[in-house]
């Protein structure tokens, strides 16, 4: 397969989202982190809900921050380089947490997002090899694999 220019267009959209999530001064407004801890501590009432905690939401949230980029990356460039998209991923994470600490007193910067982040970045590169493969032609499949 080869780049696909077009889809830079939906990719750079993202990116301003993610930039706009990740470099604002605060990361969580009053009213969503209220609403938040709220539900937090509701579900820590249950022994079945007890292990959703605000550092697990955190990763979470994290993990699902970088899956749409890792797809939209994965799906730009061509097949071969899959891994570039992860690398990508994993880049920007660690310049926005280098950013963070440098210049946003208000937000953490912390190892674990990056590593939260590239795995997300991961599992949209893995969905768009995995979309790739269900949409090839059966007989072109099995010369590729």
């Amino acid at each position: 397969m080869r780049f696909r220019p077009w889809l830079l267009i939906p990719t750079a959209a993202y990116l301003a989202l993610v930039g706009w999530i990740t470099l604002g001064p605060q990361p969580y407004g009053d009213t969503g982190s209220g609403l938040l801890r709220r539900a937090l501590a509701l579900f820590s009432q249950s022994p079945a809900t007890g292990w959703l905690t605000f550092s697990r939401v955190e990763g979470l949230a994290n993990v699902a921050l970088f899956v749409p980029l890792g797809l939209l990356l994965a799906l730009a460039l061509p097949r071969r380089a899959v891994v570039v998209a992860v690398i990508a991923c994993v880049g920007l994470s660690a310049g926005i947490e280098a950013f963070q600490g440098a210049y946003l007193p208000t937000r953490v910067d912390d190892v674990r997002d990056i590593v939260h982040n590239g795995l997300g970045g991961l599992i949209g590169a893995a969905l768009a090899t995995a979309a790739r493969l269900a949409v090839a032609p059966s007989g072109r499949l099995l010369r590729r694999v």
